[in-house]
């Protein structure tokens, strides 16, 4: 499912969700683009909006299984427009699925030029990251399944379980994956 913008996509939080749902382990961080995090020409480097984007999705992963978590893989980062400095970015993050030993979060970063009252807010990267859970020795660990609440987290499950085993079937050298 294309990650640019969707109605709903502002991820909002919930009063007192349930255990392994997708309210309960989304996470927010904000920040605003100071000159550091620019290049010469006053546009964000995409190192640094990758970084917090794979910080937010550690916090969901941590949230979610509530032990050690490492990132195992990232789904392309698509950069979808560029970030001033002086901007507010908003980067949100969910659980979308759950296999026995990895999780997915899908990571969306909003741009806001707070100044600028002609442009409005808008998304200007979006990605997956693939997490899995550790034990204190770095063993793998059986991670939570994710529980789906509304239609939407049913439809983001599915697609998420096909990004799964589209990607279960690369590393395993076929071509078509097998349910």
């Amino acid at each position: 499912m294309e990650t640019k913008w969707r109605n709903g996509d502002i991820v909002q939080p919930g009063l007192n969700p349930e255990p392994n749902t997708v309210s309960y382990s989304q996470s927010s961080l904000i920040h605003l683009v100071g000159p550091s995090d620019c290049t010469l020409h006053g546009f964000v480097h995409g190192g640094v909006t990758m970084k917090l984007m794979d910080e937010v999705a550690g916090i969901v992963a941590a949230r979610h299984c509530k032990t050690n978590i490492v990132t195992a893989s990232v789904d392309a980062i698509n950069f979808h427009d560029k970030i001033r400095k002086g901007y507010v970015i908003t980067i949100s993050g969910r659980m979308t699925f759950t296999s026995n030993k990895s999780m997915e979060i899908e990571v969306l970063v909003d741009a806001d030029p707070v100044v600028d009252n002609t442009q409005p807010r808008y998304r200007a990267a979006s990605a997956f990251f693939t997490y899995v859970s550790l034990s204190q020795e770095g063993r793998s660990l059986p991670v939570p399944q994710l529980v789906p609440e509304t239609e939407d987290e049913k439809k983001r499950f599915e697609e998420g379980k096909g990004r799964y085993l589209q990607m279960k079937a690369k590393r395993q050298g076929q071509v078509d994956p097998q349910p």
